[in-house]
């Protein structure tokens, strides 16, 4: 079980890097390109629209047959479009090949998540080391993007289909070893929760909104707050992601030891004070801030799959793919609204309306109960 799972976090990483490429990539698009805080958020929107549209239909279908072969593919259509991002000079291009990249994402994770839960035994440790995959994804993105794109600019971004390539190799191996596994479907006994699996997504939408707000534009407030420019910008996603990893792995010996739903309320409440400290306290300590909201806001976050798959037992892929896609990347829909709020007041402004939504994460779930 272990080698598998670690298999399949090998890939949820290698995907998931190209959705820290974008956040990366915004403040190379505001120097290079001239993109305004409206402009940049578009870019977020397409890389995250196509994919809340399209994720459920994937999710219906990982339902009804074995789609393993999607798995590989997704993940060089991926990292297609982020290799595109950077070759067209046209706003439009650029939009296009955002876009692309997010039905890549959007493809993956209902398969994957179904996979993974197969292989783990429905484990939350188990999901949690495939959830974190996605967390390092995430985190590399700027430690791949931010020094490639300074000493070359965006005409490079060719070069970042290379962990696609690998991942999609990598995770063949994976699908290949658990053909037979992976091809029996094994309906879970229980009634499925629709009024649960809602708030649960209620809560996934206000969690989305906070993380993709800061890792569009965390990179440009940090530049703002400590100064250093572009390197400043990758330093503080870089640490926003890697916390995040952490958190997600802290998140499945937590809810081992203190149950799922207590785990999560007490996470998302202990988010409300760091981000206020990240948006308003002054100083070096933005950076210990992000590290503590970035776990925060991470703990939770393999609970949410193995949740949704609980309260919807009879459809394992379409909760899979709502909360490792849907619910987790419909926050770029409200992204443009934080840029619009930044470009008529300020930066900060903007991001301390995400203090509210952790709060209403932290309320909400005290309307969950845990799933028999």
């Amino acid at each position: 079980m272990r080698r598998s799972i670690g298999l399949m976090a090998v890939g949820h990483a290698c995907v998931d890097v190209y959705q820290g490429c974008v956040p990366a990539l915004v403040p190379f698009l505001v120097a290079e390109r001239g993109l305004g805080y409206v402009a940049v958020s578009g870019i977020t929107l397409a890389a995250t629209l196509l994919s809340s549209v399209v994720q459920p239909v994937f999710g219906v279908l990982t339902d009804r047959r074995p789609l393993t072969w999607l798995i590989p593919v997704a993940m060089t259509t991926a990292g297609l479009g982020i290799a595109l991002l950077g070759v067209g000079q046209q706003y439009w291009l650029m939009w296009l090949a955002a876009a692309l990249s997010g039905l890549g994402v959007a493809a993956y994770h209902p398969e994957a998540a179904r996979m993974a839960r197969l292989v783990s035994g429905g484990s939350h440790v188990g999901m949690s080391w495939f959830s974190v995959g996605g967390n390092v994804g995430f985190a590399m993105a700027p430690v791949l993007v931010t020094p490639l794109i300074a000493a070359g600019g965006l005409s490079l971004t060719p070069v970042l289909v290379v962990p696609a390539v690998l991942g999609a190799a990598i995770t063949s191996w994976a699908i290949r070893s658990r053909a037979a596994a992976s091809a029996v479907r094994r309906q879970a006994d229980g009634t499925d929760d629709w009024p649960s699996f809602v708030r649960l997504s209620a809560i996934l939408v206000c969690r989305s909104i906070v993380s993709v707000g800061l890792g569009t534009f965390i990179a440009l407030y940090a530049g703002q707050r400590v100064g250093g420019g572009t390197t400043t910008g990758g330093t503080a996603l870089f640490v926003l992601f890697a916390s995040g990893a952490l958190g997600t792995l802290l998140g499945g010996r937590l809810a081992t030891r203190y149950g799922r739903i207590r785990t999560l309320r007490t996470s998302y409440a202990v988010a409300v004070p760091a981000i206020a400290c990240l948006v308003f306290v002054p100083g070096p300590a933005f950076f210990g801030f992000l590290a503590l909201t970035a776990v925060a806001m991470s703990i939770p976050f393999s609970l949410h799959v193995t949740l949704g798959q609980d309260f919807l037992p009879g459809r394992v892929g379409t909760a899979g793919g709502m909360t490792l896609g849907l619910a987790v990347s419909i926050g770029g829909v409200a992204t443009p609204i934080l840029g619009t709020i930044a470009e008529h007041t300020s930066l900060r402004l903007a991001l301390s309306t995400l203090i509210g939504l952790a709060l209403c994460s932290s309320l909400i779930g005290y309307a969950l109960d845990e799933p028999a």
